[in-house]
């Protein structure tokens, strides 16, 4: 185990934690702090890990048994930890689900015209090796039959960029073709859009979303695995099986027919079939004024649902404030992975979601410990709030902001926790979207105070600003917090941490093989939990209220959110 130089915890109040688990005394010589902090232990948060991971949790689906096995157990630690329920008398918040899994393996079939004359060129494409599709319709069976294939760049419409892919395009009916990410990924040039920072342009839901808006039938996205940052595997793990949604009051009909994804050389045969090099449109989709252009193919394909709606449940823990109880710090994650697969011929057929999120769920309990440990009670009131389907397009988290508990005008701050360092301590931390609020101030004193540095994402193309529960809480214009484990090593360095990280992404992330490692070197977890309370201990006792930056595209909503209380 390494250690680096001036330690979170003063070491006579550490060795005193470790002995006794608790330390009846508290004296002057230590802030109160460090006191709650050495509440926080390896040990309890490692058995947390491994009970949240194992196999008996059947990798914390919604709606499962796992789920149940999930809730119960976080009750059970944050009733021990001395947190009353936060949602009135109760520990929950019910979200419903509607659940659409995929009946078959449905077929994507496509006719390209000829470019040589003669009879057109008839293909077909293989469910989860070539292609997935679903659809986010509540209905039995939906199908598209012969729509036509238009190739409308990166699908988006974007009026502060100066950027419109359907200009000119009637999409109705049709089905849209789309690259991932976005032109400023493409070109690495930071004068288009961000740069290599993906923007919310760049994300499969948004492309999705603007294609309903045109009116498309269909909208597929060709999967490249630099611009999508993670693998073809992680795609076909994440769109089988069971897929969750939330149902609006239409059925969720103003969503396109058919959703899917299709992998980068079979989007390069459909193109060639039809005469077209698609790296050539590929590369020409990232310069201003592109203009989309019909492929002179067609595509059809079925896909029929079993749909089963259900409830899952978000966890709030709270722990009321003693001077100002009706303003809340919420410290967020997600508890829910992808459950078990149905597939009889994988050999391990549960997800069991370790490091993504059974490590940031494990953390959440920790910092309950930590704040019931508080010689001085907090002026206001810290919510733990452990949400549901994150793994579904934050479906838990989403549901909360449109349905919260308290109001957004009432709510400091949110800090977010998903997926945490298991490689040991660092020089750094990241933070994910920094700049984007005051709340890096906060993380910064804290972290200049134990000798690390803030560092911005440095792998901003892959976009994890919006991929995690943070995001829900911004777009309603509570200042968010999200940091991700440095990659300074104490001991290692950079290129050591950033390997770690790329091996995770490729043979673990959303697989089987994310299982707890005993292994694993959890002080670095630790180290990030302590500014992590450090961050809300600061906000609890104060008064102030941190906002968005000037310029940010939340802060209008906080300001008028915050105007009305």
């Amino acid at each position: 185990m390494t250690t680096r130089p001036n330690s979170t915890v003063p070491a006579a109040l550490l060795a005193c934690a470790l002995l006794t688990g608790s330390c009846e005394v508290y004296t002057s010589h230590m802030g109160p702090a460090d006191f709650a902090i050495a509440a926080m232990s390896a040990d309890s948060f490692s058995a947390a890990i491994r009970t949240l991971s194992s196999d008996e949790f059947e990798g914390r689906a919604p709606s499962s048994p796992g789920e149940e096995l999930t809730v119960a157990y976080l009750v059970d630690q944050f009733q021990a930890a001395g947190l009353e329920p936060g949602n009135g008398d109760s520990f929950f918040q019910e979200v419903p689900l509607v659940a659409l899994t995929e009946q078959g393996q449905p077929t994507l079939a496509v006719k390209a015209g000829n470019p040589a004359g003669g009879p057109a060129n008839d293909l077909a494409y293989t469910w989860s090796t070539d292609f997935v599709a679903w659809t986010k319709r509540v209905v039995a069976t939906e199908s598209i039959t012969d729509s036509e294939l238009v190739f409308v760049g990166y699908g988006i419409v974007a009026p502060e960029y100066g950027w419109n892919d359907y200009e000119g395009v009637d999409a109705a009916g049709k089905t849209v073709v789309m690259l991932v990410n976005d032109p400023g990924f493409a070109t690495q040039d930071e004068a288009v859009f961000r740069g290599n920072s993906m923007t919310y342009y760049g994300r499969w839901t948004y492309k999705f979303e603007e294609a309903a808006r045109q009116g498309a039938a269909a909208a597929i996205v060709v999967h490249e695995e630099a611009a999508a940052g993670y693998p073809w595997e992680v795609v076909s793990g994440s769109w089988t099986g069971p897929q969750f949604g939330q149902e609006g009051a239409d059925g969720n009909t103003g969503r396109v027919q058919v959703e899917g994804w299709v992998q980068l050389d079979v989007a390069r045969e459909i193109f060639a079939a039809a005469g077209h090099d698609y790296d050539a449109l590929a590369e020409a989709a990232a310069q201003p004024g592109f203009s989309a252009v019909p492929l002179g193919a067609s595509t059809s394909v079925t896909v029929a649902n079993d749909i089963r709606r259900s409830m899952s449940k978000n966890v709030l823990a709270l722990l009321p404030g003693s001077e100002r109880p009706d303003e809340y710090i919420i410290y967020t994650a997600h508890w829910d992975h992808f459950g078990r697969s149905d597939d009889p011929a994988m050999e391990d057929p549960i997800f069991n979601g370790a490091l993504d999120n059974a490590t940031g769920t494990a953390g959440l309990i920790e910092l309950a410990r930590a704040f019931s440990a508080l010689p001085i009670p907090p002026a206001r009131s810290v919510l733990f709030l452990a949400v549901t389907a994150e793994e579904q397009g934050l479906l838990g988290s989403a549901y909360y902001a449109a349905n919260p508990v308290y109001p957004t005008a009432s709510t400091v701050a949110t800090i977010n926790i998903d997926g945490m360092n298991v490689d040991g301590p660092m020089n750094d931390v990241t933070v994910v979207g920094m700049g984007a609020s005051e709340l890096d101030d906060y993380l910064a004193d804290a972290a200049d105070a134990v000798g690390r540095t803030l560092r911005p994402d440095p792998e901003p193309e892959k976009g994890y600003y919006y991929r995690s529960d943070h995001f829900s809480f911004a777009k309603v214009g509570v200042p968010s917090l999200y940091t991700d484990s440095g990659v300074d090593h104490v001991e290692h360095g950079e290129a050591w941490t950033l390997e770690r990280r790329t091996d995770y992404v490729s043979n673990r992330y959303h697989k089987p093989s994310d299982e707890f490692d005993p292994s694993w070197d959890l002080t670095g977890a630790l180290d990030d939990l302590a500014l992590l309370f450090r961050v809300g201990h600061r906000l609890v006792m104060s008064d102030e209220w941190p906002n968005w930056r000037e310029g940010n595209e939340f802060r209008a909503i906080r300001d008028a959110d915050l105007a009305g209380r």
